[in-house]
Formats: C-alpha cells, structure tokens, sequence
C-alpha cells in the first residue's frame, strides 16, 4: 500500500469551506429575514466561490485575467439575486 502525504493546507480550506456552510445554515434558519441577513449570506457565498475557484479550480497560479472572469461572474450572479431579492 502506498503512502501519500496528506495536503494539511486543502484539508484546511475544505474545513473553511464546511464551517461557512454551516454558518450560512444557521444565519438562514436562526436569523430572521431581512436584507442583512440576504446581504451576509450573498458575502458568505462569494467567499466560498472564491476560495473554491482559487484552490480547488487552481486558479490560484493563473494570470489575473481568469480570476477577474470568475470574480465578475460571482459578483454579477450575486448581484442579480440581490437586486430580484431588494425588488421583490
């Protein structure tokens, strides 16, 4: 059987990734509605979009073209949600 080092530093994003999860459950189930709970739970969404984009797509070691692309698409969709949410 052959031994592989374990990569501490993805298994750390993995639990960053999972605590926000958890946050963001707690925030829409505890929390009562409004506009800053929408706009903290968008904030949290993007962080773990990023985090997932930049370590685990790899666009970490990209050009800042490519990680601008998917931050603009995080923040239109983003956006898009909180303007249907803010109008509605």
């Amino acid at each position: 059987m052959m031994n592989k080092p374990i990569n501490h530093f993805s298994t750390r994003i993995w639990l960053i990734l999972v605590a926000l999860t958890i946050l963001t459950f707690c925030i829409g189930e505890e929390v009562a509605q409004g506009k800053a709970v929408m706009l903290s739970v968008l904030a949290i969404a993007f962080i773990k979009g990023q985090l997932i984009a930049n370590y685990f797509m790899g666009l970490r070691h990209v050009s800042w073209l490519w990680r601008g692309i998917i931050m603009g698409y995080f923040m239109v969709v983003g956006g898009m949600i909180a303007i249907a949410y803010l109008t509605a």
